[in-house]
């Protein structure tokens, strides 16, 4: 068996596969795996199919193809991930990918924002680069900095 294109560490039937398959990304960080997944195997409709509906319209299939084609995907690394558990409906993952084109290493650094919807992770959009990390004390009361909308407490840190 093959390892994941994904660099999970787990072999691809048993990481990405299932979801390029069409079952439902139980996390956003499992979502951002097979994605990147997708542009390794060339899955360019598992990359549109996965938007949030609403913004499907900025999809450029055409360029999206051309890169999964004309690059070598040479690794995935997750740098941070916010909110996207069991109970909530937004999550925020920082990633790197690698790839290779024309014969030279390059990356693609982004923070790409999710949301559950009817039980299901969708990729939002994206920004180049990580989102600015304070390091402001939140209260157990105060809202919670990932923008759900709920208590810190009843979200990003019920498992503190």
């Amino acid at each position: 068996m093959a390892e994941c294109y994904c660099r999970s560490g787990r072999e691809f039937d048993a990481c990405c596969a299932p979801y390029l398959a069409g079952q439902a990304a139980p996390t956003p960080e499992a979502l951002m795996r097979s994605r990147y997944s997708a542009f390794a195997t060339g899955q360019i409709d598992y990359l549109e199919e996965t938007l949030l509906p609403e913004t499907r319209h900025d999809f450029e299939k055409e360029q999206a193809r051309q890169w999964a084609e004309n690059s070598e995907w040479t690794g995935l690394e997750i740098r941070h991930t916010q909110g996207g558990g069991a109970g909530d409906e937004n999550g925020i993952v920082e990633f790197v990918a690698h790839y290779r084109m024309a014969g030279k290493d390059q990356v693609h650094h982004e923070t790409s924002s999710f949301k559950k919807r009817d039980g299901r992770w969708w990729y939002v959009d994206g920004i180049m680069g990580s989102l600015p990390r304070t390091t402001v004390k939140v209260g157990r009361n105060d809202p919670c900095p990932c923008g759900s909308g709920k208590k810190f407490k009843k979200c990003c840190g019920a498992a503190a």
